[in-house]
């Protein structure tokens, strides 16, 4: 019914437009007076098989900001890998701190398991469900510096009293001239008025702003999804010790796991600026704030 050129044409319909369906194709085809000039009507059945020929499958839509891979954006990862680069290159020792927050609720589990055919795969959970939880840490080359859990969302109140306790336990092993670089990103309450108040106040310590829509370059992305694991399987019934399983899960986070985290997140820092004169061509950056 369909030429090898047609079918192309389909095809394309589909790469353009990942969320288009079999009826937009059937209206797009009868109504396109050009390629499909020959062709009157088609049942959405022949689509399917043809969009089957050709290794299109249904797949769960992946939603991407417009602002993700924008010109600007780019450029901000390209200052960032300098100002890391930059960093590096200085006499001052140094240590870079990585720190975010993530949530936690007891509703996730896992969705496959096994047992055998004809009988459910049955998990037993609590019949309760709380709010979320949230945990902050921070997690260095040497593994995880510190970590506390929060029942509801983290605010500028806590985050300060985490920076405290960040201080304070840098501080107990203080290495001369060190400076403490804390990399996180640029939600909202990491940027209030009184976190650079805390910063000029702590002259040891540094705070860099990752680039929006990178998170990528926060190894302590990937700790949190290991970290999420860890505490779902300690079996967790209660609302107390659920907040003490979730840091004591942390504990339980090898060292030489973080190290090669944090190693794939600086691989990036090399490729960011050959790729960004690659796409963008040769440009001269100037001071950018987020």
């Amino acid at each position: 019914m369909f030429t090898e050129q047609q079918e192309r044409e389909i095809v394309n319909m589909v790469l353009a437009n990942n969320a288009i369906t079999l009826n937009q194709l059937q209206a797009n085809i009868v109504n396109n007076h050009g390629c499909f000039n020959d062709i009157h009507q088609v049942s959405t059945s022949t689509l399917a098989r043809i969009l089957k020929k050709k290794h299109i499958q249904m797949k769960q839509i992946y939603r991407v900001p417009f602002e993700r891979n924008s010109e600007r954006v780019k450029r901000l990862r390209h200052d960032y890998a300098e100002r890391v680069l930059q960093m590096d290159g200085e006499e001052i020792q140094h240590e870079f701190i990585y720190v975010d927050e993530a949530g936690f609720n007891l509703t996730r589990t896992r969705r496959r398991g096994r047992n055998i055919i004809g009988h459910r795969a049955i998990v037993n959970v609590p019949g309760q469900r709380w709010g979320n939880i949230s945990l902050c840490a921070a997690i260095t080359q040497n593994g995880v510096l510190h970590c506390h859990a929060h029942m509801g969302p983290y605010n500028t109140a806590l985050i300060l009293t985490f920076l405290d306790q960040l201080q304070n336990i840098t501080a107990a092993n203080q290495i001369d001239h060190m400076q403490y670089i804390v990399v996180w990103d640029i939600v909202s309450f990491h940027r209030s008025a009184l976190v650079p108040n805390w910063f000029q106040q702590h002259p040891h310590f540094t705070v860099l702003y990752l680039p929006p829509y990178s998170p990528f370059l926060n190894p302590i992305e990937e700790f949190f999804s290991a970290w999420r694991w860890k505490a779902y399987d300690l079996r967790l019934q209660a609302e107390v010790p659920l907040i003490q399983a979730t840091e004591e899960a942390c504990d339980q986070m090898e060292v030489a796991a973080m190290q090669g985290w944090i190693r794939h997140s600086r691989r990036f820092l090399t490729t960011l600026p050959a790729m960004l004169m690659k796409f963008s061509g040769q440009i001269q950056l100037g001071e950018e704030t987020v």
